[in-house]
Order: C-alpha cells, then sequence, then structure tokens
C-alpha cells in the first residue's frame, strides 16, 4: 500500500487519473478512517458514553435513510455501504463531543480528523455509486472551477469566424440566455461550437441539442463528468468537422434543487429552457431560419428529454432519454404534485409525458430513444416507449452495460450521438443504425 501511494505521488500523470469510483484511493481512505476511529475510541469501548454514541450513530443512519427514502431519487437503490459511513460519521461525531472534556489534545485532533475522514469516506462511496467525479482531475477542476475542455471566450470566437478559420476541435463558450421570458434564476451555461461552425458567415446551419444533467448537477457536468466535448470532438473529427452544436443548460437554478424541469414553485424551468436558451441559441446560429432541436437528458435530465419532446414536437424532432423515469418525481405522486406544482393536480398532468403524450394524438416527426444503463428503469423506458409509438413517435430501446452513474451516462452518449446527429440531418452524416 505504502508502495504504491509513493509510485502514485511521484507520478503526476497517476495522480491525476487515479480513480475515485474504485481501487486504491477510495480503499485506502476508509483503511485511514477505520484506523483513526480506532484509535479515538482506545480505551472507551466499554463506557456508557460509547454507548450513547453508538446509538446516535444507528439513529443518523435511520433517519438519514427515512429522508432519502422521501425524495424520489430515481435511480439504482443507494448502496448498502453508503449507511455504513453515514452511521459511522453519526457516532465519530458523538464520541467527539462526548469524549471532548476529559480527552487530551492529541485525540481532540484525532476525533476531529476521524469525523472528517467519516465523511470523506461517505463522499466517496456516493462517488463511487454516481460516478459524479470519475477520477482526481475531473474532482479538481470541478471544486477549483478549473476551465472546461475546448474552452474560449468570445472575443476569440467572433475573430475565429471573421476569419474563418476552423479550429483543430470544438470550442466551448459560455453563453448568457437570460431570463427574460422565463424569470428563472439561472447559473452560468455553455454552448458547444463544433470547427465547421467557424467554417462560413454566416455559420453552417447546424442543429442544436439541449444538454441535461440529472437531479443534482451544474451545468457543466456533461462535459466533466459526462466527457460531451470530447464526444463531440471525436464524432467531428469523423465527419470533416461536422457535429451538432450542443447546450449545457441549467435546468435547475442550484445544485441541490429539483425541478424536474417544470414550471412551478421551484421556478419555471420549462419556460427558461424553451423560452430563454431556444432563441438565443438560434439567434447566434446566424441562420434565417430555426435550428433543429434535439434533446439529450441523463437521470432526471432524461425525463426532461422526454418531457420537452413530446410537449413541443413543432420545435424538438428527437430526444434521448438515458435512464430517465415514467414521469416528473420527487416522490410519491401526491408529493411531486405538492412539492413541484404547488399541490395543482391539473400542472401535473399538462408535464406528465404519458398524458400529454395522448391528448396530443399522433405525432407526425418524432423520434426517440431510450437508453437504460444497467437493469434500473427498463420498466419506465418500455412503457413510454410503446406508448409513443402508438402515437406515432419513431422509437427505440437500447438497453446498455453499466449503471445508473455518470460513466454509463458518458458512454451512452457516445453510442447514441451517431443516430441522433443523423436523424437531425447533421451535414455529412449518414444513416446510423442504433446498436
Amino acid at each position: 500500500m505504502i508502495s504504491r501511494l509513493a509510485q502514485l505521488i511521484g507520478d503526476t500523470d497517476s495522480v491525476w487519473n487515479a480513480s475515485l469510483v474504485r481501487g486504491f484511493v477510495p480503499i485506502a481512505v476508509e483503511l485511514i478512517t477505520v484506523v483513526a476511529l480506532l484509535y479515538v475510541v482506545g480505551r472507551r469501548w466499554r463506557t456508557r458514553w460509547l454507548a450513547i454514541a453508538a446509538g446516535f450513530g444507528l439513529a443518523t443512519g435511520a433517519g438519514v435513510h427515512w429522508f432519502y427514502g422521501t425524495l424520489g431519487l430515481a435511480s439504482e437503490p443507494a448502496p448498502g455501504q453508503m449507511w455504513i459511513w453515514v452511521s459511522l460519521t453519526g457516532f465519530a461525531v458523538a464520541v467527539a463531543v462526548t469524549g471532548w472534556g476529559s480527552a487530551g489534545w492529541w485525540r481532540r485532533n484525532a476525533s476531529v480528523f476521524a469525523t472528517s475522514f467519516c465523511l470523506l469516506s461517505m463522499g466517496l462511496t456516493i462517488n463511487g455509486w454516481l460516478g459524479y467525479f470519475p477520477t482526481v482531475y475531473s474532482a479538481w477542476g470541478q471544486l477549483t472551477n478549473a476551465p472546461l475542455p475546448d474552452q474560449s471566450n468570445w472575443r476569440t470566437v467572433n475573430d475565429m469566424r471573421s476569419k474563418g478559420i476552423a479550429p483543430q476541435h470544438g470550442i466551448v463558450v459560455m453563453v448568457d440566455s437570460g431570463g427574460d421570458a422565463s424569470g428563472f434564476r439561472h447559473r452560468a451555461e455553455w454552448v458547444y461550437l463544433p470547427p465547421a461552425w467557424f467554417t462560413t458567415k454566416p455559420p453552417i446551419r447546424l442543429p442544436a441539442v439541449l444538454m441535461l444533467g440529472g437531479e443534482f448537477n451544474t451545468p457543466p457536468d456533461w462535459i466533466r463528468a459526462g466527457e460531451a466535448v470530447s464526444t463531440l470532438d471525436e464524432f467531428a473529427a469523423a465527419h470533416g468537422g461536422n457535429a451538432p452544436v450542443a447546450v449545457f443548460a441549467d435546468a435547475t437554478g442550484g445544485f441541490a434543487v429539483d425541478t424536474e424541469c417544470v414550471n412551478g414553485p421551484r421556478g419555471n424551468a420549462a419556460d427558461h429552457l424553451t423560452a430563454d436558451i431556444l432563441p438565443k441559441i438560434n439567434a447566434i446560429s446566424g441562420s434565417q431560419k430555426p435550428l433543429q432541436w434535439g434533446v439529450v437528458g441523463f437521470s432526471s435530465g432524461g425525463t426532461c428529454a422526454v418531457d420537452l419532446a413530446v410537449m413541443h414536437p413543432d420545435t424538438f424532432s428527437a430526444f434521448v432519454d438515458i435512464g430517465g423515469d415514467v414521469a416528473p418525481n420527487a416522490g410519491t405522486r401526491a408529493q411531486t404534485i405538492d412539492r413541484l406544482f404547488g399541490g395543482d393536480a391539473s400542472a401535473w398532468s399538462s408535464f406528465d409525458p404519458s398524458t400529454v403524450i395522448r391528448r396530443h394524438g399522433d405525432y407526425s416527426n418524432l423520434s426517440g430513444l431510450f437508453a437504460v444503463p444497467g437493469p434500473v428503469g427498463h420498466a419506465a423506458a418500455e412503457s413510454l416507449c410503446n406508448l409513443g409509438e402508438s402515437h406515432g413517435i419513431d422509437c427505440q430501446l437500447l438497453l446498455l452495460p453499466g449503471r445508473h452513474d455518470w460513466p454509463s451516462a458518458a458512454s451512452a452518449f457516445t453510442v447514441t450521438l451517431p443516430w441522433l446527429a443523423n436523424r437531425l440531418h447533421t451535414p455529412g452524416v449518414t444513416a446510423t443504425a442504433v446498436p
């Protein structure tokens, strides 16, 4: 173990590329945490304070487990290891508090250290479940707000476009979509411009794709955790610089805010996506006609993708739902109606994809792909796909290996991008069968 750590420290690339999902780093942190806890407890194993601390730890785990069950998260069940670390964190806090007065300064520091590492172990367990930070490099970039892959600014972009200079790869630039139409308070959003966008003035008319992340998210998640920019760059390199313009939008307004892309007490997220972002990107494109739009989403973003497409078939002609739910989900149906729609059941039905499809009737120019990584989510995808097919939606179900996590979402986007680019009539892209 020690020799491995020394090897990692001596090799910068190995440190940055070290996995935070599995392997050496999570195991090492957990072992250090266990050793620290044992040291802090020391001779207190048989004291009544230790029994109280153990009870507090169990109560913490049970309370968090209950609260988690009320959230209605549409993903794989949380791993059992997570609840162990939640309980151990509560235990470590209780041990530190009850033993603080009689402990020396060294044991007090060790108590703080053990509690901190319990939290870190819990975070790494959650990260191993969701794959939010695949590597040390991705975590460092997110936590320090480091530049995104291919990131530039509008001054450079406009200069390159005016000279007709096509870059070797696409460019990622911040876009201000505003909130005049929706009143939605959002974070910074980003757009990917493929090399072909720079070759003519006005730019070549390329389709655009709205990219939506999961419930706990930042707008660049598809770029950092989902590796969407590298996927788009590779696709463009294989198709003469042509790829869809990709918009990494903010559908929640905050990391822990769950809007499910609907209009409600948590903000008019749906209006922001359709009435703020789309016109802004259409204007940036320089085309005299509205762009042909697709939408891709992962987890709750996948639910959003279906919802937006079936509600606005005149705008969106294709969608990819990666691990989405059957409908906007914030708990039970009653909880969802209360939390997302302020108790208005009719508002809920207006954003329920199944109800929207039935009310709309037959669709004439809408295609959908339901990509399901792993076993969870198959029933929801099959139900929506069957209903869509019965109402004219050209729909397919794609079962993929993996889990409901970001690495699997990244793989799903790589697999489905050729199909999506073809359905959106991207120049130079021929018909591609779904694998």
